[in-house]
């Protein structure tokens, strides 16, 4: 028999495939139901495929496979998300139009794609950057305008200065762009919003329901922020002016030694002619100014302030008199921009109390008093104490009753609040779909009649930065008529976030070629909801998050009838170097797939990836462990056809062969011993089918291929029918699919 020849094998199928695609896409004939699985649409970067785009790609490729074995109607698309800072820096760099470069790049994606035998139906390929896609991206942007869900006005934003555009909060955590890891700053400017926030109540109710990640779904939860509790007034002394606080520890507030607002709190610019020390707290203001929302609220930065000298607040409860300060830590849009301080029963206030001298007041006592609030503060619920007549009650008692007081009182009431801020969607750069708005001096703005969609990108525009979006001086962009009363107008110039595009993508999937949809009522019927879908956790409050919000939009206003795109999710780990460290060109420690494949073949790296340990784990590459399983390939390949026996008689009589015709008491143990190890193959085959199966549905790609690797080893030992040869050929297929088509082939199939 030939020697196992990799190369020759993968060339053949993937030409076969290439021109039948009906083989392995698709299955629009079945009647067993439907399967959508779905890869997180990647960005077409010139660098091509990595090792991690591989393992995910293997998985969905994996699961697809089998979900066609079993009969499914099977959707497995792929496409681009192809607008984007880096194809714009990088068209900056090289004097070179993004589409151009974008186009090479998907090119190559599609090349290494095939290389490894992905079985996508690229008769539904998108690309956001085609005008045909971003049509309907502008369709999304019109639809929300026209219903109240997208609006603009001056904000502080997160401005990248090297990038020379605004970033969400989800895009400049820790204070840093995502993209270049530039400082960013705050900034004014007019910009576009998603009311996201409409949603929050949906999206946090949402998440019980989902089969997702158990820490995905707490990483939405926490930025949704939902909090219940309560809202009252406190007097600023010799003043008519007031502040109100809101609190989910009502039953502390007699702990209260002093108060916090926010540096853009409206009081401070009233009341700045009794603020005795107002040069110095304005200085500190214009410092805020300068922090991102992100770097003020982390948990773990030092949590700075100054007083506001010659101003108290009245605790409405005991009419104390506490001083009041201004501190970053303290967010103008949540809640009310200004917070009671508990210093004993609030690791934040009780660390600002310590740096700044402030008194610290135990009302709340543990259930079995043993609680101290000498070196950290108490947090959790418990008995109060120091608190007048509510002393003895329980913390959610004396909540009720405070709360209930406060009310009656007129001063208070009860409240939820939320941590998630709507979507500032505008970008000041080129490469991304235009914003569809028209402003006349005279009807100020207007939407972009539908039917005038799209709004192409310009071609006469420079892309270098300039803090402004290069759409301003583009004069075939911007030479437009009002839609409302005909008069000399101008478009929009900023451009929109990215993650607009890819929130909607995966309806597009269903129906890419309509003209007059994003995808018909129909064809979104047989499709979606997605039913598996697999990408990085790098998304968790960024695209799912975003695409959940587009979804329940769609949901309220009538288009389709479930609310939550993705039934299932899954991320894959990181495929970490040989020495255990992150993958990065200029540590040059990059695992390159296409060199993987030269060497060793497709087959052997998509299984040696599935094999390296469970799919979500992080993962070290380790060369000896792909020449192991190029061995096991092997082993696959020796199982000669020709001496697979037709019939479990013929084996049992191949092994008796030997026994001594004389002999017939060992002829008879030879015999039965053969009968055993016949039977022990078919019920193993079986077994096989059973775990493997269970497996594949689990996303155990590594336990299933164990499985396939024991069962290999039996046939070494006992030798296989052709019948059980047949099984195994179809359990090895979703993993290694161009091995097991040849071998089928060779058994005399088609």
């Amino acid at each position: 028999m030939e020697k196992y020849n990799p190369k020759e094998i993968e060339r053949k199928w993937q030409n076969i495939w290439e021109n039948n695609p009906s083989l392995y896409a698709v299955n629009e004939n079945s009647d067993k139901g439907k399967f959508y699985c779905l890869d997180m649409f990647p960005y077409p970067s010139g660098d091509g495929l990595h090792v991690g785009h591989v393992e995910s790609y293997t998985a969905t490729d994996i699961i697809s496979r089998y979900q066609r074995l079993k009969g499914k109607n099977v959707l497995h698309p792929q496409g681009w998300d192809a607008f984007g800072l880096p194809a714009e820096n990088y068209a900056i760099k090289t004097k070179t139009h993004p589409s151009t470069t974008t186009k090479k790049a998907i090119e190559n994606f599609k090349k290494q794609i095939r290389m490894l035998g992905f079985s996508y139906d690229w008769s539904r390929e998108v690309n956001s950057s085609d005008p045909e896609y971003y049509k309907w991206t502008q369709w999304f942007f019109l639809l929300l305008y026209k219903n109240g869900l997208a609006y603009k006005k001056k904000a502080k934003v997160n401005w990248c200065s090297k990038c020379q555009t605004v970033l969400a909060n989800e895009q400049a955590e820790g204070g840093v762009c995502e993209r270049c890891e530039t400082e960013v700053v705050q900034k004014d400017l007019e910009q576009w919003f998603f009311k996201i926030t409409d949603f929050a109540e949906d999206l946090l109710s949402g998440l019980g329901n989902l089969d997702w990640p158990g820490s995905t779904k707490v990483a939405q939860k926490n930025w949704i922020g939902k909090s219940e509790g309560t809202e009252f007034e406190m007097k600023i002394k010799n003043s008519e002016e007031k502040i109100e606080v809101y609190t989910t520890r009502v039953d502390t507030v007699f702990g209260m030694t002093y108060a916090v607002v926010a540096p853009e709190h409206p009081v401070i610019e009233k009341l700045k002619d009794k603020i005795e020390n107002y040069k110095e707290v304005e200085k500190y203001i214009v410092d805020a100014r300068k922090k991102t929302e992100l770097e003020r609220t982390a948990l773990q930065k030092e949590k700075t302030g100054r007083e506001l000298k010659g101003i108290k607040v009245i605790n409405p409860f005991n009419n104390e008199e506490i001083p009041v300060f201004v501190a970053d830590y303290v967010i103008g849009h949540y809640g009310t921009g200004a917070v009671m301080a508990v210093p004993a029963h609030d690791e934040r206030d009780f660390e600002f109390a310590k740096k700044n001298n402030l008194q610290t007041k135990e009302v709340i006592k543990s259930l079995d008093s043993r609680s101290s609030i000498e070196k950290e503060a108490y947090v959790e619920d418990g008995i109060l104490v120091n608190s007048e007549k509510h002393d003895g009650l329980t913390s959610e008692k004396a909540r009720e009753e405070m709360t209930k007081w406060l009310e009656k009182n007129k001063i208070g009431k009860r409240k939820i609040n939320y941590k998630l801020r709507d979507w500032l969607v505008s970008r000041q750069r080129y490469w991304g779909a235009p914003i569809p708005i028209i402003y006349c001096d005279k009807c100020g703005e207007s939407p972009v009649p539908e039917k005038d969609l799209p709004v192409m990108l310009p071609t006469d525009v420079d892309f270098k930065p300039t803090g402004e979006s290069p759409l301003n001086y583009s004069k075939e962009f911007h030479n437009v008529k009002c839609p409302k009363c005909g008069g000399v107008a101008r478009r929009e110039s900023d451009t929109m976030d990215t993650f607009v595009c890819s929130s909607w993508y995966y309806f597009r999937y269903a129906d890419p070629k309509n003209e007059k949809e994003f995808a018909s009522k129909e064809q979104i019927k047989k499709w979606l909801p997605v039913d598996l879908y697999v990408g990085g956790a790098e998304h968790t409050v960024l695209h799912l998050l975003y695409a959940r919000f587009f979804t329940k939009v769609l949901n309220k206003l009538g288009y389709i009838d479930f609310d939550e795109p993705f039934k299932k999710l899954r991320h894959q780990g990181i495929i970490l170097a040989e020495d255990g460290n992150k993958m990065s060109k200029s540590k040059g420690n990059v695992v390159n797939p296409n060199d993987v494949v030269e060497k060793y073949g497709a087959d052997a790296l998509r299984i040696f990836e599935m094999f390296m340990g469970p799919l979500e784990d992080a993962k070290p590459w380790n060369t000896k462990g792909i020449v192991g399983i190029t061995r096991f390939l092997e082993k696959i390949w020796k199982i000669n056809p020709d001496k697979i026996i037709e019939d479990n008689e013929k084996i049992r009589q191949g092994i008796c062969s030997f026994a001594l015709r004389d002999d017939n008491e060992l002829k008879e143990r030879q015999q039965e011993k053969a009968r055993e190890e016949v039977k022990y193959m078919d019920q193993l085959i079986n077994k096989t089918i059973c775990k493997i199966g269970k497996d594949i549905e689990n996303l155990k790609f590594n336990t299933a291929i164990s499985e396939l690797m024991i069962f290999v080893n039996s046939i070494s030992t006992f030798g296989i029918n052709k019948n059980n040869f047949e099984k195994f050929l179809i359990l090895l297929s979703p993993f290694a699919p161009h091995l097991a088509e040849e071998l089928w082939e060779n058994l005399g199939h088609k």
